[in-house]
């Protein structure tokens, strides 16, 4: 799993590259797409950014929203709603700024990157939110999805654990840009499970989860097999290259997973056209459920892994 990601057409405003050090990130600060061309890796201001973590609020809504787009892409999701129920609960979940520099700026372009969200994470118990739009939304979604991808006793299966409500399942979204290293993912995850310690004690929403269910931006080596094919079956004989690398550690320790092709719904800046050493990519989205009671084995190999 390789960390270093790059957009291959880059968009106006913000890139962030990936530096193996302790705290200290080298990012290109803002940008205009003409000024940038092929040639745009060769020439590039670097300066180090610190990242520190903050508490959702109402001012992180146009930020969130935006990356949870980045997820649902074109699916029938209401993302202003989830947006509005994340700023609400926020006892649980924690969003990425840039931290705060002493120097005085005067420059409203350096104010707007100061308040940039560069990622989030929180969490949506689908079963206490049920009968809301976003919720309902997200289970038809995934369930459409499987049962073009996935054999019957599969779909059966996934139909039963989100519908339980004996056993509630929280929706984890951990999203940023994609080229915020994942270093970053292990205090935020480590937090999350604090949170939801905490509001499980003390009785708040959100807090009893029995299953965690995540949909992860996942990529595919493209190839011409046959259309024709149902997609999960093909696609289990691929391998997955996950957007957000510690994700692949939930993955192998799922009770159900199934992947989904958003190809034809990605853009060339927020999911098409990848490639990785000149090898085009198809991109995925990768659904998981996974057993709560797993999660602190899955959090010991994300320390291991993501130390920094």
């Amino acid at each position: 799993m390789s960390p270093d990601f790059y957009y291959p057409h880059p968009p106006k405003g913000l890139y962030i590259c990936f530096l193996h050090c302790k705290q200290a990130f080298k990012a290109v600060l803002p940008v205009d797409n003409k000024d940038h061309d092929l040639d745009m890796g060769l020439e590039r201001f670097e300066v180090n950014i610190e990242f520190e973590a903050h508490s959702i609020s109402d001012n992180d809504y146009n930020g969130i929203k935006k990356l949870l787009q980045q997820l649902f892409l074109k699916a029938p999701v209401n993302t202003a709603e989830l947006t509005d129920i994340l700023i609400q609960q926020n006892h649980i979940g924690s969003i990425i700024k840039q931290a705060e520099v002493e120097e005085d700026s005067s420059d409203d372009d350096d104010d707007e990157v100061d308040d940039e969200v560069f990622g989030f994470i929180s969490c949506l118990n689908l079963t206490e939110r049920k009968g809301t739009q976003c919720a309902e939304q997200i289970k038809e979604l995934i369930l459409s999805r499987c049962e073009k991808s996935c054999e019957q006793h599969v779909v059966e299966q996934l139909n039963k654990l989100l519908n339980d409500s004996t056993k509630p399942v929280g929706l984890i979204l951990s999203e940023r840009f994609i080229n915020v290293p994942p270093q970053i993912a292990l205090p935020m995850h480590q937090q999350l499970q604090k949170e939801l310690t905490e509001a499980q004690r003390t009785n708040k929403p959100c807090g009893k989860c029995h299953y965690y269910l995540l949909i992860s931006k996942t990529f595919t080596e493209a190839t011409k097999s046959n259309s024709k094919r149902r997609e999960g079956r093909s696609q289990q004989k691929e391998e997955l290259m996950f957007a957000n690398a510690e994700e692949e550690f939930f993955y192998e320790k799922a009770l159900l997973k199934f992947n989904y092709s958003v190809q034809e719904e990605s853009d060339t800046c927020l999911g098409g056209r990848w490639s990785f050493d000149d090898v085009p990519m198809k991109p995925l989205r990768t659904v998981m459920i996974v057993p709560a009671d797993g999660i602190n084995v899955i959090m010991d190999k994300l320390k291991d892994y993501l130390s920094l």
